[in-house]
């Protein structure tokens, strides 16, 4: 998988994406070769809300040159290098004319930033402060926008797991940036990949995939589907999931839904330290999801979290700053916390007046008064990424079998029952199927909160 990671994210770097256009469509055909999802347009001039769905960019060529032609700022090089939505210019300026339109960052002196005017008729170039600093200020350049703006569509992807628990998580990412790397083609790739693996696994609950541009798709995608939307309990917004940093958490608006304790346990049971960012409003789609009229709660698990990494909206934020492995050590945080979400179920004991006899079903040690003795060197609590003992020491069986027999009383989930015991989640579930079979538990309804 991680060289399919590497491949996908190689093939997919150099293409120019927007929030319109064939950057988009070309992406999203791409991912389709991998992952079979549905692929809809959202007409220039919808109205969405309080926002209208743009007309699309078209974009060719566009360049700054030299007076003896040299090109100095070159789109077909980076496309960074033009600003996302500049609309059409083709005239002989200034300097001191074409500086206002010009974009560098003299604390990042190599890097090339990324800049957009979506909402404002206007163009411009970026370009690192190094090269910004060579350009002859007495000469004239010719300034070049072979671009193009008229009605078209917005792009987006979908997909829908349908699960049988009548419960909804949303898998959200945005495809609307050019050429960078963490922020978000990483992003785009493990969603694509969490989507093929989701699908070939039994599903409890639905898990709705959906692939767009960062805020006015989303907001597109909300208005057009408002009804089921308002029924999604929780999700994930992912992005930034690549770089070389630590693992980080954005947790949701409320900070302790199911979707925030889901992830938690993953990290609880791995020995996962991450960087917790608390709910900020600058964010990602997060910010659409979670508003009055949705309160979705939503979080994300990054690699060097946007905002939060120096090369973050620069072309250093390149193939050579992630690597595929990173991306799929992420993606199995994701697919763990998932799996957290479908095992967390509720048991009610069968047995509830006092423990049940355990030996007579072969559930005890036949010799007695080695349990939780030190000396007879019990073992401890199994990693998630470990097989779970099936010792009579702390974090074995045995104290799976007697927690689920103590907290089974109908209301208290496995999630609960971990987050009490530290016991993994598998193992609880496992058990407790086991004791199902045994006659000592029956499967209870699900809990009313629901996933947020």
């Amino acid at each position: 998988m991680r060289e399919e990671a590497d491949a996908l994210l190689r093939r997919l770097f150099p293409i120019c994406r927007s929030i319109t256009g064939e950057g988009v469509r070309q992406t999203l055909a791409i991912l389709q070769e991998a992952v079979p999802f549905q692929v809809s347009e959202v007409p220039s001039g919808t109205v969405c809300y309080d926002w209208t769905v743009p007309d699309e960019w078209t974009i060719r060529d566009a360049y700054v040159a030299a007076p003896d032609g040299t090109r100095l700022i070159d789109f077909r090089k980076s496309n960074l290098h033009l600003v996302s939505y500049s609309e059409p210019i083709d005239k002989v300026m200034s300097f001191d004319e074409l500086e206002p339109h010009l974009h560098s960052l003299p604390d990042l002196p190599r890097a090339i930033p990324y800049r957009t005017t979506y909402y404002k008729r206007d163009w411009g170039f970026c370009l690192s402060y190094e090269q910004l600093q060579q350009m002859d200020r007495r000469a004239k350049y010719h300034v070049v926008v072979d671009s193009g703006l008229a009605p078209g569509g917005l792009t987006y992807g979908e997909a829908l797991i349908p699960g049988r628990s009548g419960r909804e998580v949303l898998v959200s990412t945005y495809c609307c940036h050019p050429s960078m790397a963490n922020d978000n083609l990483s992003g785009v790739v493990l969603w694509t990949l969490l989507l093929r693996e989701l699908r070939s696994r039994p599903a409890r609950h639905s898990y709705r995939f959906v692939i767009l541009p960062e805020t006015i798709g989303a907001i597109a995608y909300l208005a057009r589907n408002e009804d089921r939307m308002k029924q999604v309990q929780g999700g994930f917004v992912i992005t930034t999931a690549a770089g070389p940093g630590k693992v980080g958490f954005k947790a949701s608006f409320r900070g302790n839904a199911l979707v925030d304790r889901a992830v938690e346990r993953t990290f609880a049971e791995l020995k996962v330290d991450p960087v917790r960012y608390p709910f900020d409003i600058s964010g990602s789609d997060e910010r659409q999801y979670s508003t009055p009229g949705f309160r979705i709660p939503v979080v994300t698990i990054s690699k060097d979290k946007f905002y939060e990494y120096d090369y973050y909206h620069t072309s250093l934020d390149d193939l050579d700053f992630i690597s595929a492995g990173n991306l799929i050590d992420t993606l199995k945080l994701y697919l763990l916390s998932i799996e957290n979400l479908e095992l967390d179920l509720t048991y009610r004991s069968l047995n509830p007046h006092g423990e049940p006899m355990l030996g007579k079903r072969g559930l005890y040690p036949q010799t007695g008064g080695a349990i939780r003795q030190k000396a007879a060197g019990g073992p401890r609590s199994p990693r998630r990424d470990e097989e779970p003992t099936s010792e009579v020491g702390p974090g074995g069986e045995l104290d799976a079998i007697r927690w689920l027999m103590f907290l089974s009383d109908g209301a208290t989930t496995l999630l609960e029952i971990a987050e009490k015991t530290g016991l993994p989640m598998r193992q609880l579930f496992e058990v407790a199927e086991r004791l199902r079979g045994q006659g000592l538990l029956e499967s209870a309804a699900d809990p009313s909160e629901g996933i947020g």
